[in-house]
């Protein structure tokens, strides 16, 4: 089991990690729609939220070695 990190997503609170790679499968844990480069809060529209949120996860599978591309 591997611990995923990234600071092209937002940190996770508490005692959370961004994702746990478990053999081939990457769970990533649930992304709030923050910009790490700017947190304040979400940004926008839902629209807009949910595209933040889905570039997060797209970050953190990449950083797993993985990609949107896999996502089941």
């Amino acid at each position: 089991m591997r611990f995923v990190q990234t600071d092209n997503a937002p940190r996770p609170g508490g005692h959370y990690s961004q994702a746990v790679v478990h053999g081939n499968t990457v769970y990533v844990a649930g992304q709030l729609p923050i910009d790490p480069a700017d947190p304040k809060g979400p940004p926008g529209d839902a629209a807009t939220q949910a595209r933040r949120a889905l570039e997060n996860v797209r970050a953190i599978l990449e950083a797993a070695g993985s990609g949107l591309d896999h996502v089941l």
